[in-house]
C-alpha cells in the first residue's frame, strides 16, 4: 500500500488547520456557505493557482478529475456555480490573514543572523476590464492596486493591500508598521514629509527620492572616503558612481520643515539613458553608511520589481474567473499564498531546481505520491513481488 502523500498535500502542509479555523472564525467566513466551507475555497483557490488555470469550467473539470485525492486534502467535489458564490461574498479578510501568518513562518525558515533589516515598498498594477464596475483609472492603468512590503534579505513579501487604482501609494505607505532600526527604501510616490518625521521619531531609516520641485538648503560636504574605490568621478560602486554627499535642511517654511538631519547623495549610473549617464538624486537620514551603501540599497530596490515581474508571469492575475470586486481580491490574495507555500517547500525541502522549474514541476506533478525534494527524479521502478512457493509444489534437490 502507497504510503507517501501527494505533492499538493505537502504543499498545504504548513498551513496550520486550527490557526487557519481561528481566522475563519474572527472573520465569520462560512455565515453563508455551510458545505462549501473556507477550506475547500482556499484548496480550490490554490489549485488554480498551481494549475495556471483561469476559467470555473476548466477548474471544475480539472480538479474533480482527481477525486480520488480529495479525501486526503479535506476536500469535496467542485462546483462552479457554488465557487461563484463564495468568490462573491467570502470575506477577503480570510486569505489576507492567512497569508500574513504563512509569511511570518517563511522569515523564521529563512532568517539571516546579522542581516540588516532592510524594507522595499512599491506597488504594482492589476489591469482590469472598463466593462467591471468597480475599477477605477488613475489616468493610467484602470483597475486595482497591489500594495507590497518587501523583505529582500528573506526574499519575501510581508504585507499586500489591495486597493482601488486611483488610491495614492502613500495613503498605503503610512499604514505600514515602522520597526525601529529597520531601513525602508521606496520611490519618490512615497513623499510625505510628516511620514518621514514620524519614521525618523521611531527609530527607522529611509531612503529615496525627492521630488523635482523640492529645494534643499547645503549645511555641509561631506568627503568622499572610506574603504570604497575612489576614481576620477567620485567613489565607485557597483554599476554607479557617487559623486557627492553632504547634509541637507530643507528650504522651506512652516509645517514642511523637517527636524532631523538629511543626506543628499548624488549618483551617476553606468547604464546610458539617451546617450548620457542618468544622474540620481536620493535623500536620507542615514548619517552614518557610507554612500556607496546608500546608493545599493536604493538599487537593492530592483528586487521588489523582480517579485512583481514573476508573479505575473508565473501566477495566475491577469485572468480572473470572478467579476466581482470580491473575487478579484480573493485571487490576488490566493496568488500570493500560493507564492509563499512554494517558498516555504522550496527551503524546507532544500530543493536545488530553478524556481522556475520547481513551479512547473509541482502543477505537472500535484496529484502525484512522491517527495517534493525528488519531482525531477523519474519514478521508482515497479519491482513484481516474488510469490510464496505451494506447500504442495515439489522441490527437486541437485546433488
Amino acid at each position: 500500500m502507497r504510503t507517501n502523500r501527494s505533492v499538493f498535500s505537502q504543499l498545504l502542509q504548513p498551513i496550520d488547520r486550527r490557526a487557519f479555523a481561528a481566522i475563519v472564525a474572527r472573520h465569520d467566513g462560512d455565515a453563508y456557505d455551510k458545505k462549501f466551507k473556507s477550506w475547500d475555497h482556499l484548496v480550490a483557490l490554490i489549485f488554480a493557482q498551481t494549475r495556471g488555470l483561469c476559467s470555473l469550467r476548466s477548474l471544475e473539470s480539472d480538479f474533480n478529475a482527481n477525486s480520488g485525492a480529495h479525501y486526503h486534502l479535506g476536500a469535496g467535489a467542485l462546483k462552479r456555480a457554488t465557487l461563484s458564490e463564495a468568490n462573491a461574498r467570502r470575506p477577503v479578510g480570510v486569505f489576507a490573514d492567512l497569508f500574513t501568518r504563512l509569511s511570518a513562518q517563511l522569515d523564521r525558515q529563512t532568517r539571516r543572523d546579522g542581516a540588516d533589516l532592510v524594507r522595499l515598498i512599491d506597488s504594482t498594477p492589476v489591469p482590469l476590464s472598463r466593462f467591471l464596475d468597480f475599477a477605477r483609472s488613475n489616468g493610467r492603468i484602470h483597475g486595482l492596486k497591489m500594495h507590497v512590503v518587501h523583505d529582500p534579505c528573506a526574499d519575501r513579501p510581508m504585507r499586500v493591500d489591495v486597493t482601488p487604482a486611483n488610491v495614492n501609494d502613500i495613503e498605503i505607505g503610512k499604514k505600514t508598521e515602522i520597526e525601529a532600526g529597520a531601513t525602508y527604501v521606496f520611490d519618490k510616490g512615497y513623499c510625505d514629509y510628516a511620514w518621514w518625521r514620524q519614521m525618523h521619531a521611531d527609530g527607522a531609516f529611509f531612503v529615496t527620492r525627492p521630488k523635482t520641485n523640492a529645494r534643499f538648503s547645503v549645511i555641509a560636504a561631506r568627503p568622499l572616503g572610506g574603504p570604497f574605490e575612489v576614481c576620477a568621478g567620485g567613489l565607485r560602486g557597483d554599476g554607479f558612481t557617487v559623486t557627492q554627499d553632504g547634509e541637507v535642511a530643507l528650504a522651506s517654511k512652516g509645517d514642511s520643515k523637517l527636524p532631523m538631519r538629511l543626506r543628499r547623495i548624488t549618483l551617476e549610473r553606468d547604464a546610458l539613458k539617451d546617450g548620457k549617464p542618468q544622474k540620481i538624486t536620493l535623500i536620507t537620514n542615514d548619517m552614518h553608511r557610507s554612500p556607496v551603501e546608500i546608493g545599493a540599497l536604493y538599487k537593492g530596490r530592483w528586487t521588489i520589481e523582480l517579485l512583481f515581474r514573476w508573479i505575473k508571469q508565473h501566477l495566475v492575475i491577469r485572468k480572473f474567473i470572478g467579476k466581482t470586486e470580491n473575487a478579484v481580491k480573493l485571487q490576488l490574495f490566493a496568488a500570493m499564498i500560493a507564492f509563499t507555500l512554494l517558498r516555504i517547500a522550496a527551503t524546507h525541502h532544500d530543493v536545488t531546481l530553478s524556481a522556475l522549474r520547481f513551479v512547473e514541476l509541482v502543477g505537472a506533478l500535484l496529484f502525484d505520491r512522491r517527495p517534493i525534494d525528488a519531482l525531477d527524479e523519474p519514478p521508482p521502478k515497479y519491482v513484481a513481488r516474488k510469490g510464496r512457493p505451494s506447500p504442495n509444489q515439489l522441490e527437486w534437490t541437485w546433488a
